[in-house]
């Protein structure tokens, strides 16, 4: 396990755009698995390669698998436990829909805050290896990637938020439960 550090506002990688990658060899691929590790680390749920210091297209998401022992309780929503390592992944489609989310993020420690994205996404790719991908996602999948992507461009989730009265902190480390749990700014 080869973990590395995430950087932090504001540091410079953060406000770069990625380099496309082109060359899939043995590079990328330790990339790609200390991005994993890092961000399963750090209870993340996805991670863009600037934020370990990398300015390459390479991104990292899982949605978690949450396990209920409640014989009503709901089935796990698409894609969850799913892991996708993708390289110069673009949305190619969106929704005319948005919604209003909380977000968090790793590279943000300590902030959450309520940002507007598009409801419904479709992700073209090539995975590590570099074979195509394309997939649609919806909801709060939909939002982490295009939370990831954005790091790509040198976009923070901040940058989408006007109201000062939309970031509110949070217990450092807690940012993305935060969000994942839909955790609301208190009035």
């Amino acid at each position: 396990m080869a973990l590395r550090t995430i950087l932090t506002l504001p540091h410079p990688n953060l406000r770069q755009k990625a380099r496309p990658v082109s060359d899939f060899g043995a590079e990328l691929q330790q990339l790609v698995t200390d991005m994993i590790d890092t961000m399963h680390s750090s209870q993340g749920v996805g991670l863009a390669a600037n934020q370990v210091g990398g300015l390459a297209q390479v991104i990292a998401v899982e949605m978690p698998l949450l396990e209920s022992d409640e014989p009503d309780a709901d089935p796990p929503p698409p894609h969850a436990g799913e892991l996708f390592a993708l390289v110069n992944p673009r949305i190619n489609w969106h929704s005319r829909g948005t919604e209003t989310g909380v977000e968090g993020c790793l590279s943000l420690p300590g902030i959450a805050g309520e940002v507007e994205r598009y409801r419904e996404v479709r992700v073209q790719a090539r995975n590590r290896h570099g074979k195509p991908f394309s997939m649609r996602f919806e909801g709060w999948l939909a939002r982490v990637f295009q939370h990831e992507i954005d790091h790509l461009n040198g976009v923070v989730f901040t940058d989408h938020i006007d109201d000062p009265e939309n970031v509110w902190p949070v217990t450092p480390g807690e940012e993305e439960e935060a969000a994942a749990a839909g955790w609301q700014a208190p009035v």
